[in-house]
């Protein structure tokens, strides 16, 4: 028996940063996100011999324990740990023996949410495996828990709930609540976003959690500048929602550039003058605007480019040494199968 699970990575259209806590808790928070064709996949093959063994044929890395009820959760595999100790304490309440790999489509640290999907991934495979009574709010939860808590990794609360539901979400946090509304965007709108909005990989990565901490300080100082712009990035969510629910495609651009000039206010190590390079290059090829993808510092950036200047636009980020990367919008979450 083979138990697999995927989850998709998302694009974060607007709102990023207020679903971090405190600001979430103090003011309530609203992104609206989308999931796009790159994953992160688990498969899990039991064994009898009492040992788990965790395999990342990503780098050919391998660690293994026996007959363990909780593992260390250091080295490399500190979330696939961090996921079994939970399902171990939770709902087995016995060792188990396994062994599970992983791969994830993109690098991690490139503000695609590959780290909180990939835990979305695993736990995941593990309910299918153990028919364990979870919904999607319970395994974007319990993912949340594990990695924000169990882990003490700073970070918001979007990536699991965009990797468990899929698709196209408008979502609020008001203290410790998360409501995910899904959109209905028409395919052509969403055919239509996908061709014109340019995902570039920059070729660097980012420690997010150096940025939220930075953020979170911000908002605990009363940082006039810094919550004025969380606040902006609130309404920008609203403004992307209507402009999708609408299909003012064009109009996402602009959109984007004004989320963009706010999010810079939240944190002094969200851009660096190498991302104001690229943009700025974007913007003169005929990009109408874009941001970063997730915390920002680096990974991957995305700019709106209407009618025909996608090739312009690539074309001249080639300069800076990174890659555009194909993808397409998808309508689906977390999916898990046994063979």
């Amino acid at each position: 028996m083979i138990i697999r699970s995927k989850a998709p990575l998302r694009l974060g259209l607007a709102g990023g940063g207020t679903d971090v806590s405190p600001y979430s808790d103090l003011y309530g928070g609203a992104i609206l996100n989308a999931t796009v064709s790159m994953y992160a996949y688990t498969t899990i093959e039991p064994t009898d011999d009492g040992k788990v063994v965790f395999f990342s044929p990503e780098n050919n890395l391998r660690e293994e324990y026996s007959n363990a009820t909780e593992v260390d959760t250091d080295g490399y595999f500190i979330l696939h740990k961090g996921v079994y100790n939970r399902i171990v304490r939770q709902f087995t309440h016995k060792p188990l023996s396994m062994r599970i790999t992983s791969f994830v489509d993109a690098p991690a640290g490139g503000g695609l949410g590959t780290s909180s999907t990939l835990v979305v991934s695993i736990l995941g495979a593990y309910v299918e495996w153990l028919k364990l009574p979870l919904g999607e709010y319970d395994i974007a939860r319990l993912a949340y828990e594990i990695e924000r808590v169990d882990l003490g990794l700073a970070g918001g609360k979007q990536d699991q709930y965009a990797a468990t539901f899929g698709g196209f979400n408008f979502m609020e946090f008001i203290n410790d609540n998360v409501i995910v509304n899904p959109l209905r965007v028409r395919p052509r709108y969403c055919d239509e976003l996908a061709h014109n909005l340019v995902l570039y990989y920059t070729a660097t990565s980012h420690v997010s959690a150096d940025i939220i901490k930075e953020q979170q300080s911000n908002v605990k100082a009363k940082n006039t500048n810094s919550i004025e712009a969380m606040h902006k990035l609130k309404e920008q969510a609203v403004q992307m929602k209507e402009a999708l629910l609408k299909g003012e495609i064009d109009h996402i651009g602009e959109i984007l550039d004004f989320g963009w000039q706010h999010k810079k206010q939240m944190a002094k190590s969200i851009s660096n003058p190498r991302i104001d390079a690229i943009y700025d290059a974007a913007r003169k090829a005929g990009a109408s605007g874009g941001k970063i993808s997730g915390a920002g510092g680096g990974g991957f950036m995305f700019f709106y480019c209407p009618g025909n200047t996608r090739y312009a636009v690539a074309e001249a980020l080639r300069q800076f040494g990174g890659d555009t990367k194909r993808y397409e919008f998808t309508t689906e979450g977390l999916k898990t199968w046994t063979m």
